[in-house]
């Protein structure tokens, strides 16, 4: 059955019909994106941000605590590991700097794409119930990581500032300002490709398992571990492949500068990752809006 969308009355309506605000009617094509109810329905999104970031610390010791100790001891762990043991370059620069800034980014995409991704099975009991935009739901998770990513930030800049009263060589630079442009693209991406996820696992509900077990796999295909210049000369094209790693090189790159080694941004390597991102969040919406038509008949 088709899932009703909102209209608004048609200008000089008479009667019974004069008396409503709003019109159910159902869909009928895959354009039919109702894109303004997102809008108009602003206040729900605020609130489903809040219950995300409230239920997920809801009964911990901790509580948002976690979102500076996960981060903080990955990059002690890469640090060991990747710096000490195995001697990987950071082109020059403070090697927990480094890691910092590429997990800071990196944790942002993965948690839009994996908790975006159950949105449909995850929500079925509230779809069912009541009308309202469906993408309410992924687009308050991209919200409410907002806050995650934000006490990562600053916890990386108080690092950046603890290193540099050392007298650490790193140089941050003037494209510091585009990191609300970076932050958006991540935003867009890990929105598209976690509704694209969402869409599919109506039918095969494994792709969720395999979509979390790829994506910390997709982590040893981006810098962040790794400077660009790092990876074999060869497959550096399949690495850039990936949108995140341009992202991930140009956030990089803004605060800390390019080391001793050679800079590995470029700002056609940033335009495609743009482009790859509007690509991917065009099918992830025209899919989402597809599949929500009718999901409840087999979810």
């Amino acid at each position: 059955m088709s899932e009703p969308q909102p209209q608004t009355p048609a200008p000089g309506t008479t009667g019974e019909a004069a008396d409503w605000s709003l019109v159910l009617r159902p869909q009928t094509g895959w354009l039919e994106l109702h894109l303004s109810d997102l809008w108009r329905y602003r206040d729900l999104t605020m609130l489903f941000v809040w219950r995300d970031f409230v239920s997920q610390y809801k009964q911990t010791i901790l509580g948002p605590l976690w979102n500076i100790i996960q981060p903080l001891f990955t990059t002690l762990l890469f640090t060991l590991i990747f710096g000490h043991v195995a001697r990987l370059s950071t082109d020059g620069l403070p090697p927990m700097l480094f890691y910092m800034a590429g997990i800071t980014c990196w944790n942002y995409f993965a948690e839009c794409l994996n908790r975006s991704s159950g949105t449909f099975i995850q929500n079925a009991g509230i779809f069912g119930k009541v009308y309202f935009p469906r993408l309410c739901v992924p687009v308050s998770i991209v919200i409410s990581n907002i806050i995650k990513f934000a006490i990562q930030f600053a916890l990386f800049l108080a690092f950046m500032v603890f290193f540099y009263a050392k007298g650490e060589q790193f140089h941050p630079n003037k494209l510091v300002l585009l990191t609300p442009v970076l932050l958006l693209i991540m935003a867009a991406l890990g929105l598209g490709a976690g509704i694209i996820v969402s869409s599919l696992t109506i039918r095969y509900r494994d792709l969720q398992v395999l979509v979390t077990f790829g994506v910390q796999l997709l982590m040893y295909a981006t810098p962040v571990f790794l400077p660009l210049s790092g990876f074999p000369e060869k497959y550096r094209w399949l690495v850039l492949a990936n949108p995140m790693s341009a992202l991930i090189d140009t956030f990089r790159y803004a605060f800390l500068g390019s080391g001793t080694g050679a800079s590995t941004f470029a700002w056609t390597n940033l335009a495609y990752s743009a482009g790859a991102t509007a690509v991917i969040l065009t099918i992830g919406i025209l899919l989402f809006n597809r599949v929500e038509r009718t999901f409840m008949d087999t979810v």
